[in-house]
């Protein structure tokens, strides 16, 4: 199987960083982990007219743009297409970041914004059962500062973790044809002594070791 792990944190030291690692080295003892270290890379995040080789004249729409340039053969800038091409080679794609103001980093929001094309992801008509990445997996691995107390219907919050990455999970994978396995969310990492940080560690990894016979579903179109 093709790995992809997305990753959106700077500090190599991170609990973030320390989820990454598990993954490549989990997953890389049976399969191909390729990594995007989005900050180690300087990958832009906002969405550009010079995203693409050419466009299309008159009136700049970003969303069509990206419809014109997967028509003429992927005419999109070279960081853009290298990760394109990473994502239609990965069979499972990882995205692992740290819980940011209820999403994810401005720098992976810009990844989806501007790698997750029209055209190339999704299209008219193309959505969700119908996305053009139908058949591929994905799944969150996401650092949360709170403790799980915050994170209920009466607490601080007033939205689960899970909640709160609706917008990811649904509106961005879903959307675009991914079957989406249960995010892994560690709470309190910024509280977590040297013991339970292992735990939380020995759960992902039981996670992990199981994706294939023991898969937790949070939507499946395949």
């Amino acid at each position: 199987m093709n790995v992809l792990v997305v990753y959106a944190h700077h500090e190599p030291g991170s609990f973030t960083a320390a989820m990454k690692n598990l993954v490549v080295e989990v997953l890389g003892r049976q399969h191909k982990v390729v990594v995007s270290d989005l900050y180690a890379q300087g990958f832009s995040a906002p969405a550009q007219k010079w995203d693409f080789v050419t466009t299309s004249g008159g009136h700049f729409n970003y969303m069509l743009e990206q419809k014109h340039a997967a028509n003429l053969d992927f005419a999109f800038s070279p960081d853009i297409l290298s990760e394109i091409e990473k994502v239609r080679v990965a069979e499972l794609v990882f995205f692992v970041a740290p819980l940011w103001w209820f999403s994810v980093p401005a720098i992976l929001k810009g990844w989806f914004d501007r790698v997750f094309a029209m055209g190339v992801a999704y299209d008219g008509g193309k959505i969700y059962e119908k996305g053009l990445f139908r058949g591929k997996q994905a799944m969150l691995l996401i650092a949360a500062g709170h403790p799980a107390e915050y994170y209920n219907e009466t607490g601080r919050h007033k939205a689960s973790a899970v909640q709160f990455l609706h917008p990811i999970n649904h509106g961005t994978l879903a959307f675009c044809g991914f079957d989406v396995h249960e995010p892994f969310i560690a709470l309190n990492v910024l509280g977590l002594g040297t013991a339970s940080r292992a735990k939380v560690l020995t759960d992902l990894q039981f996670r992990l070791e199981h994706l294939s016979d023991s898969p937790q579903w949070l939507i499946k179109y395949s």
